[in-house]
């Protein structure tokens, strides 16, 4: 029990850090460090220990930043997985093979992927994008949906 309430805090943290960090004032906040940081250096004549708090400080920001960031990715990439599994599952059409699909081997990747460029490649000769993905078809599919079916 005590394992996943650590799990939690730091998901949630993890998910308000990057958040932050991503933000225009993190970014303002770094690089005001940074100009001030090059202002002083000749206040310290460019010494060694000036030249060692810039990168020391950004060795252990990073280095910190990877877990925080990977954590979050790896939480958005299950979502999206998620989601995409939910979509193939209530498609009818779809193949459930596709379920998942990122826990196959590359060689395996590579043969489905080759199917759908065929598909692609046989799609485009029929019907160019500009009818495949056009206003008219837009209009209409959304007319189908609210219509149900």
């Amino acid at each position: 029990m005590k394992n996943k309430s650590v799990a939690h805090w730091f998901d949630q943290f993890s998910n308000k850090v990057t958040r932050v960090t991503g933000s225009p004032l993190a970014f303002m906040i770094a690089l005001g460090v940074v100009i001030v940081w090059a202002v002083t250096g000749p206040i310290f004549r460019y010494s060694d220990t000036w030249q060692l708090v810039i990168n020391t400080g950004t060795t252990i920001v990073t280095f910190l930043m990877v877990f925080l960031i990977q954590q979050a990715q790896n939480k958005d990439s299950m979502a999206v997985h998620l989601k995409l599994n939910e979509l193939i599952s209530a498609t009818q059409k779809a193949s459930d093979y596709l379920i998942a699909i990122e826990d196959i081997s590359e060689e395996e990747l590579v043969v489905i992927q080759k199917y759908y460029l065929k598909m692609a490649e046989l799609s485009k000769k029929k019907a160019g994008v500009d009818q495949t993905h056009s206003i008219e078809q837009a209009i209409k599919r959304v007319d189908e949906k609210f219509r149900g079916g």
